[in-house]
């Protein structure tokens, strides 16, 4: 079963600071640079993708529905936000939805009818780590460098302490 990603995209794009700043030059220019990433990440992950714009701020030579290399964009109707939007997605495909958003209200309806959500930050960090897929193979040919051998030797105290002495401890601890 593949997810589906639904994207609240004015909310991701506030809450990152980059994509604010280039968003205070220009609303297009914010939602493009977004798209961008976005195409960046579908290529690594294939996951089939949704971004929802409230229509208030788009354009009004704009399609209610597009397709944008490959990422299905959706903007509101007048009158209508962008969470509704999303709520009617999440209320359609319930489990197999995610949903990246910082809003508590949608994130708990989306909770609420079996679909997960993902904080719009974290989505970031897991988007930029996506796009740099040998940054984990430089590490290792570091620490190689440095000669680190892996092991599983434990490296923790070579004894615990009793049941009964963690039981003193925390009642000390609480004096």
């Amino acid at each position: 079963m593949s997810l589906h990603i639904v994207i609240d995209g004015y909310n991701v794009i506030r809450q990152s600071p980059t994509l604010s700043a280039i968003e205070r030059r220009s609303l297009e220019e914010g939602r493009e640079a977004l798209l961008q990433r976005l195409v960046s990440y579908k290529k690594t992950k294939h996951h089939p993708m949704t971004v929802v714009f409230d229509g208030a701020d788009a354009d009004c030579f704009m399609e209610a529905v597009t397709q944008w290399k490959g990422i299905h964009v959706l903007f509101s109707r007048q009158g209508e936000s962008a969470d509704t939007v999303i709520k009617s997605i999440v209320t359609r495909e319930q489990e197999r939805v995610v949903v990246v958003t910082s809003d508590r209200e949608i994130a708990g309806f989306a909770a609420k009818h079996g679909a997960t959500t993902i904080d719009s930050m974290e989505f970031e960090n897991k988007m930029r780590l996506a796009t740099y897929p040998d940054m984990n193979q430089t590490d290792f040919a570091e620490e190689e460098e440095r000669g680190w051998t892996p092991t599983t030797r434990k490296k923790g105290p070579s004894r615990r302490i009793s049941k009964r002495e963690h039981r003193r401890r925390i009642r000390a601890s609480k004096l």
